[in-house]
């Protein structure tokens, strides 16, 4: 490696030390780091703007923007109410309908938005069961990571993979990854019944109190929600057909959010000014650093190196190769913020494509089950794991990261046991 290549590897490293230490917020560190990319001759400009994947932040702007809008509807707090009541408010049941809903939601909305939207509820509703909310906690990370693993739209990860490799288009998330994920749900959710089953246990009275609750009254516009859910419908039919439509991902999901916001506030200055106000603007200039980071690693050959060296270690063998990014991704993932991650390893992973390996398929499921799964390993390892943990804290709540490594961890590792003996049968 030459001079500058040491450079651009020197303040990626800096940036990323500071990324898992949380001494310097994430995003500013990642712009600094960014800036430093083009200060120090490593990208000019013109080549940083090029490094951003505009689709990737586009999809994510626009989803955010029709699931703010949604919000203000009351739908979440409906479906939490009512997912209790068809339960009969039993908390072992209550347990498994708040996971499953947060999974599915995470699926098709994105696992950060869900878990702001359902952890609320979560709070509501065992308290007036008098059960202990830290198993619901916990089940609704596990769930919205899993969930958000089998689609295009419900984890970063994918959304990055899936702007990277256009032929990975919802529908191929969908049905090569929502099997095991439903697989990985079953006994994730199964595994925390048998651990929690003596804490859940509530009163017949206060079960019909929760019972008494209607879930119609949640609903603030009706007329508002009817519009949502067909924008909505709208986006996903759209996303399972973007590839013959020959529409990029972002522009179903911006154009979707123009349309919503077109036929229920487009004459109203303060509604727009405080939809687009909630968009997770952190979130998306942190996407914009990080890319120009990766695209100096790229630009000055550390990437195609570093994909030599793991072509070295594993021998070309396609099964060695899946079996250690799967694992590798899970392993790293848990202990340090997966979005960086899987940035790096994406353009490494096109550089074994372009050294000989021809079927990079399983590499890329690989990357995907083991960076979205393996978040679920530690309080850390994912955003939505530490939006949870934030809003505990301010209900007076605090998940020990020590207590949630012990139950989260060992799941952790199953589901990517699971992965693997999936994509050996499957793939290799």
């Amino acid at each position: 490696m030459d001079s500058t290549a040491w450079i651009a590897l020197a303040i990626f490293m800096v940036v990323y030390v500071f990324i898992v230490s949380e001494k310097i917020h994430r995003t500013v560190i990642a712009l600094t780091g960014a800036m430093l990319m083009i200060v120090c001759g490593i990208l000019t400009q013109e080549m940083a703007i090029h490094h951003i994947d505009f689709n990737t932040i586009g999809l994510l702007a626009g989803m955010m923007v029709v699931v703010n809008i949604t919000g203000e509807t009351g739908l979440f707090n409906y479906l939490a109410v009512w997912a209790a009541k068809k339960v009969k408010a039993e908390p072992l049941k209550l347990l498994v309908a708040l996971s499953f809903l947060t999974a599915i939601c995470s699926a098709f909305l994105d696992n950060v938005t869900t878990v702001l939207l359902t952890v609320p509820l979560t709070f509501s509703i065992t308290r007036q069961l008098n059960v202990p909310v830290k198993p619901f906690l916990v089940a609704q990370i596990l769930a919205s990571n899993i969930g958000g693993t089998s689609t295009l739209i419900g984890d970063p990860p994918n959304i990055m993979i899936g702007s990277a490799v256009p032929e990975m288009d919802f529908m191929a998330f969908l049905t090569n990854l929502s099997g095991v994920c439903i697989v990985t749900f079953i006994v994730t959710i199964a595994i925390l019944l048998f651990l929690y089953r003596k804490q859940l246990v509530t009163t017949d009275e206060l079960r019909a109190k929760v019972m008494a609750m209607d879930e119609r009254q949640e609903i603030k516009d009706s007329t508002l929600l009817k519009k949502c859910l067909v924008v909505l419908a709208m986006i996903i039919v759209t996303f399972t057909m973007h590839a013959q439509l020959h529409l990029e991902s972002a522009t179903v999901a911006l154009t979707g959010a123009c349309i919503l916001m077109l036929i229920s506030m487009a004459r109203y200055e303060k509604k727009i000014a405080n939809v687009l106000s909630h968009i997770e603007w952190l979130a998306i200039f942190f996407f914009a650093g990080l890319f120009i980071l990766v695209g100096g690693l790229v630009e000055t050959g550390v990437i195609k190196l570093l994909a030599e060296k793991v072509l070295e270690i594993t021998a070309g063998d396609l099964t060695s190769t899946t079996m250690l990014i799967l694992w590798l991704s899970a392993i790293a993932s848990a202990f340090i913020d997966n979005i960086p991650f899987v940035a790096t390893l994406i353009p490494m992973i096109k550089d074994m494509g372009a050294m000989g390996m021809t079927n990079l398929e399983p590499l890329w499921w690989a990357l995907s089950l083991g960076a979205c799964l393996g978040g679920n390993g530690t309080l850390i390892g994912a955003s939505a794991n530490v939006v949870v943990a934030s809003m505990a804290a301010i209900h007076g709540e605090k998940i020990s990261f020590a207590k949630y490594f012990m139950v989260a961890f060992p799941i952790m590792i199953l589901s990517i046991i699971i992965s693997s003996i999936y994509l050996y049968l499957f793939y290799l």
